[in-house]
């Protein structure tokens, strides 16, 4: 047992000098520039998918053939209504305008200044309405008119409630790909 405690002893008393031989500092600044690197990643990660790009999973039948009934997963480029980049043809997702809880994802049929006919009941072909697009607005509406609460609804949307324009669909993977533009 005596044998022990000096054991003990004698490594207690070497205990500050090997703490001294541990380049705290060094260890410290490598910890501080791992997390200094992960705070850049995650402020740079927050600003694209916030101003760049960003994932939206949709679904519904008001897009049936273009967007499955079940849903899919596409890539928004989110710079496009910022820069004035979305035409007419461009399918987008923007924030509903009877629920601003919920986002919407149509076909844009007019840009201001265009002048729209369309069906007020797509059942009967003999009642119409033509209708011109405000500034600043657009005119979208479902590829499936049958199954779709759109501008013929709602009427025209503002340009700020475009959130971005779908260009790419991501998953199911069988039907990965750019999503063609309608005239």
């Amino acid at each position: 047992m005596a044998m022990s405690v000096s054991r003990l002893t004698a490594w207690v008393k070497k205990v500050p000098t090997r703490m001294a031989q541990i380049p705290w500092r060094e260890i410290a600044g490598e910890g501080f520039d791992k997390c200094a690197f992960l705070i850049k990643f995650g402020c740079a990660t927050h600003v694209a998918n916030k101003y760049v790009f960003g994932f939206a999973y949709v679904m519904g039948p008001s897009m049936l053939p273009t967007i499955n009934l079940s849903g899919d997963i596409v890539l928004l480029d989110k710079m496009s209504p910022w820069i004035g980049n979305v035409k007419v043809g461009d399918v987008v997702v923007l924030q509903s305008p009877e629920n601003p809880r919920k986002s919407v994802t149509k076909r844009v049929l007019g840009m201001e200044g265009d002048e729209i006919t369309f069906l007020v009941d797509p059942g009967n072909e003999e009642k119409s309405k033509t209708v011109i697009v405000p500034k600043d607005h657009l005119w979208v509406q479902g590829d499936n008119i049958y199954a779709s609460r759109d501008s013929r609804r709602f009427g025209s949307v503002p340009y700020g409630l475009v959130k971005g324009r779908v260009f790419v669909r991501v998953w199911p993977v069988d039907s990965f790909g750019f999503l063609n533009q309608k005239k």
